[in-house]
């Protein structure tokens, strides 16, 4: 290769190059109060998520929490439902339909789940709500900072972090309730009386709830969150997204009012940069589509009041598609949408189905397996059978226990057992056959396990007589 073969750099390369500190310090984002459509809707699903999450714990169902997981007992209550470990392919299928769900709202809409019902976004927006109003606008919060150490200042940072730990505390005092009794939790948190493992999880929680909502905040948004990293991937040109429409807003720039800016050569964006002071991540959504975006629309709202005071269509900032910014006609029904909205049917179809006729009985036998077979004085064959039964209802039941697949066979041991509701049982019993009712060295043998008076609530379980060759 010759020299005029060679790429001179210095062509190619850009006039200038930006140069950016992967470890530079994080600038702290003020972010300005807005008010408009999407910010109401953000109180129509934040508020009723926050209610519910907080008021949970404290509803009762037949005489119990009606939403606990009670990890010692490995039982897991729903209102009516009663949950096992054994139960768990039935919540791995539900987080599965959860995520494919997730999946499908992004393709259809973006990441309206970031913006409007992540428990990042609706805890951060209720500290950053108790920080405007302890410490006042954007432009006083900064003023603030800006200033030495005052009196003043010490009662407002004081104030405002002091809010923040009291969310943080019932955020975390909650979260564990879900796993403790909340009525005895509180108490005994409040007396000094709570357990170790209670105090360390609230303890935990409180502080990953402070630190999370009120200091990093945009940061476990972009460098935390995975979602932010493979969002892109479903997203299509008829995607709704939060978008800035260049071809109307473009060239920028300050104008009067009263003067047309047609005449001027300007487009309708003003420039004032209301769009990125009320963003919580500190973008500039006139850059175009950015990983940081959590499709909140606070943009959106901003720019709308903007075009409202500059008597100019509003939309200049809207959820809109790729396709339309580019002068198409967005396409609602689409191949991947209807894929999506099929399987989504499928899958809770089978759970609903699966939900509807689960049995809360499970019967296990092991056979004894130290000793093949006993053979009895009167040359009787014996085996010995361990049995685990399980009352998954919440309700005390009287259960009989069968053996079918020999005619003959006796059972030797109590057959008739009272559960509690979620108690578990270990019976030992033995099933004696005569040489001559035994055709096969292996006889398949079928225990069955029934509640009286409720027969759809049973359960069987296969295993095996043996004798000698």
């Amino acid at each position: 290769m010759s020299d005029e073969d060679l790429i001179d750099l210095r062509e190619v390369a850009p006039a200038e190059v930006a140069e950016v500190d992967l470890y530079q310090r994080r600038e702290k984002i003020y972010t300005r109060k807005i008010e408009g459509l999407y910010q109401r809707l953000r109180l129509f699903t934040g508020w009723p998520l926050l209610i519910g999450y907080f008021l949970l714990p404290w509803l009762s169902w037949d005489g119990r929490q009606a939403v606990l997981f009670d990890l010692p007992a490995r039982k897991f209550h729903i209102f009516g439902l009663t949950f096992w470990p054994q139960d768990f392919p039935m919540l791995a299928f539900l987080l599965i339909i959860a995520a494919y769900s997730l999946f499908a709202v992004t393709t259809f809409a973006g990441r309206i789940w970031c913006g409007y019902t992540c428990p990042q976004t609706v805890w951060t927006s209720i500290f950053m709500w108790l920080e405007q109003r302890t410490e006042g606008s954007r432009n006083q919060r900064i003023r603030l900072d800006r200033a030495p150490w005052s009196a003043e200042k010490v009662v407002k940072k004081v104030a405002k972090h002091g809010s923040w730990l009291f969310v943080a505390f019932a955020t975390g005092a909650t979260f564990v309730g879900y796993f403790y009794p909340i009525r005895q939790l509180l108490p005994e948190l409040f007396t000094l009386n709570a357990g170790r493992w209670q105090v360390l999880w609230t303890t935990f929680f409180t502080l990953a709830t402070y630190v999370n909502a009120g200091w990093m905040r945009e940061q476990v948004c972009k460098y935390m969150c995975p979602y932010a990293r493979f969002q892109s991937v479903m997203f299509d040109r008829d995607t709704l997204i939060v978008s800035y429409d260049p071809k109307r807003g473009e060239p920028r720039g300050s104008r009067k009012r009263s003067v047309d800016h047609h005449t001027l050569g300007l487009g309708d964006c003003i420039d004032c940069e209301l769009c990125v002071q009320v963003c919580p991540t500190g973008i500039d959504i006139r850059n175009g589509l950015q990983y940081e975006c959590i499709g909140c629309a606070l943009c959106v709202d901003a720019c709308n009041s903007v075009m409202d005071k500059m008597e100019y269509p509003r939309g200049l900032i809207r959820y809109t598609s790729e396709r339309e910014l580019e002068g198409g006609t967005t396409h609602w029904i689409r191949p991947r949408i209807v894929g999506y909205l099929v399987v989504l049917a499928l899958m809770v179809g089978v759970f609903s189905y699966n939900i509807a006729n689960r049995i809360p009985l499970e019967l296990t036998v092991i056979r004894d397996r130290n000793q093949l077979y006993v053979t009895t004085e009167t040359g009787a064959i014996d085996n010995i059978y361990t049995l685990r039964l399980a009352n998954m209802d919440q309700k005390t039941h009287q259960f009989d226990i069968t053996v079918t697949g020999i005619p003959a066979a006796q059972v030797i041991g109590e057959t008739s057992h009272s559960l509690d509701g979620g108690e578990v049982r270990t019976i030992t019993l033995r099933v004696r056959a005569e040489p001559g009712d035994l055709e096969l060295p292996n006889t398949p043998l079928e225990f069955s396990v029934a509640a009286r008076g409720m027969p759809s609530l049973q359960a069987t379980s296969e295993s095996r007589f043996m004798k000698p060759l």
